[in-house]
């Protein structure tokens, strides 16, 4: 059955819904005014299972495959490059998957290259097929690949090089369209490492989730800003594009499109203000200026136009501060629910353990009648209890409304919440001393693919999942 760009649309929509479930039950777990009933041993799937290849612990009835690894053989020649991060999942044509992949790879990594420990692949892709093509000495070696899963028999079909000649690309986020944006988390410089760098880098990049080997047009988005992106989220019904800045005196972007759907068309890059609160720490830390960010207290908010948006000095985010735009303790995932936006900063909160908010668009968002009903920014949750957040990084809204939380520690879990703010564990990490990444759902459920980023495995994990 051939999948349409209204498919992808209808299926977008129905995950925000989820989304938005999903949350409540974060909301939940990470407020005190709720009971906890939470038990990591019995609620969930039950209690881990040794595995007895020592790689990765799940519940009775749960199994995992590895089905791919940094260095293998791909498909178009090259070899899987390393450091897998974030993934978006999409539907491919007779139930296969297709998800595309970020690799969170350095100019100088060349243990993570996809093109040979000496470059010795190099040839086997057309230089215009760069965004950074280093003069040949230092090419960029970030950017995304894509396989194609299927469900049915468990095995991966495909694997290539979608993306090449990036930097570090870290997170993203799906569009409503069918497509992947992948997000530089750099802010290097043409004639970086020695004037090897050919390009400015910090930009976002959409890559289509196709299942024929092909890569995208390197072609940034850069009236996206420049800046040391994590991910996006978009608005179905108006087409703002949402953006987090992994710094930790980041802002919270919106990226208005003249044309909605055709990022590459321009728009206008702004910065989110607390009304009458210039320059708001959202932060709560001890040394944090001003009064504490209050808790499930919506506060409206404008937006101030960012200017000379490819600035090459990394500075956009001191532009918007100085022009009254609130600050942000790490921006990093960023997922759009039933009509409202959420994302999470990394070490916002009083033990920087963890901070969600959540974005209320304006009926109007990114008109001049917005002015008429602003929109309004909510602390949803700051835990300060690291048992709740432990270095949490990537999540995943489950079909059924679970919150799947990866966490970026030397000894990693999938933790669950599910609607009820009940916590469980999903899988433990046993067999590497690295974060989990990029975990993301099949469009049916019935996998979960996720990413241990060290050894550059892919797995994809099934069981008696809940309808």
């Amino acid at each position: 059955m051939k999948h349409t760009a209204k498919d992808s649309r209808r299926n977008f929509i129905k995950a925000s819904g989820m989304a938005t479930i999903g949350f409540m039950g974060l909301y939940q777990f990470m407020n005190p005014a709720f009971s906890r009933t939470s038990s990591k041993a019995t609620l969930g799937y039950g209690p881990l299972k040794k595995d007895p290849e020592g790689i990765i612990n799940l519940p009775e009835g749960f199994s995992y495959k590895i089905i791919s690894q940094a260095g293998d053989a791909m498909d178009d020649g090259l070899t899987l490059p390393g450091v897998a991060d974030g993934m978006g999942a999409f539907q491919g044509k007779n139930g296969k998957v297709i998800v595309v992949r970020n690799h969170e790879v350095s100019p100088d990594a060349l243990q993570h290259s996809g093109f040979g420990a000496n470059y010795e692949l190099l040839d086997k892709v057309n230089r215009k097929d760069f965004y950074d093509f280093g003069k040949g000495i230092l090419p960029a070696l970030g950017g995304t690949s894509t396989f194609i899963y299927d469900e049915g028999t468990g095995k991966m079909e495909k694997q290539f090089l979608s993306l090449a000649g990036t930097v570090r690309n870290c997170a993203g986020g799906i569009t409503p369209w069918g497509s992947w944006l992948t997000c530089e988390e750099s802010t290097l410089k043409k004639g970086d490492y020695e004037d090897r760098l050919e390009m400015d880098h910090g930009y976002v990049f959409e890559v289509p989730a196709t299942e024929e080997i092909s890569r995208a047009v390197p072609n940034p988005i850069k009236a996206m800003g420049r800046f040391n992106h994590e991910a996006v989220a978009i608005d179905p019904a108006s087409g703002v594009v949402y953006l987090t800045e992994d710094r930790g005196d980041g802002i919270f972007y919106r990226y208005v499109p003249k044309s909605p759907g055709k990022l590459n068309k321009g728009g206008k890059l702004q910065a989110l203000a607390i009304l009458g609160e210039k320059s708001r720490d959202t932060r709560n830390w001890e040394d944090s200026e001003g009064p504490e960010f209050p808790l499930m207290e919506a506060k409206k908010v404008s937006w101030i136009d960012i200017e000379n948006v490819e600035s090459p000095e990394d500075d956009l985010r001191f532009q918007g501060f100085d022009k009254g735009a609130a600050v942000f303790a790490r921006g990093e995932g960023i997922w759009w629910g039933d009509k409202e936006v959420y994302f999470a900063c990394t070490n916002g909160g009083k033990i920087g353990a963890g901070q969600v908010f959540r974005y209320a668009p304006s009926k109007w968002e990114g008109t001049p009648e917005e002015e008429k009903a602003p929109g309004e920014l909510t602390l949803f949750a700051e835990p300060n209890d690291r048992e709740i957040l432990k270095n949490c990084d990537n999540l995943a809204v489950a079909p059924w409304g679970d919150v799947i939380l990866c966490e970026d520690h030397k000894h990693p879990f999938l933790v669950g919440i599910t609607p009820k703010g009940e916590l469980y564990h999903l899988a433990e990490n046993v067999g590497y001393a690295s974060e989990l990444a990029g975990g993301v759902f099949s469009p049916s459920g019935k996998t979960y693919f996720v990413n241990i980023q060290g050894p550059g495995i892919t797995l994809a994990i099934t069981g008696p999942w809940k309808s």
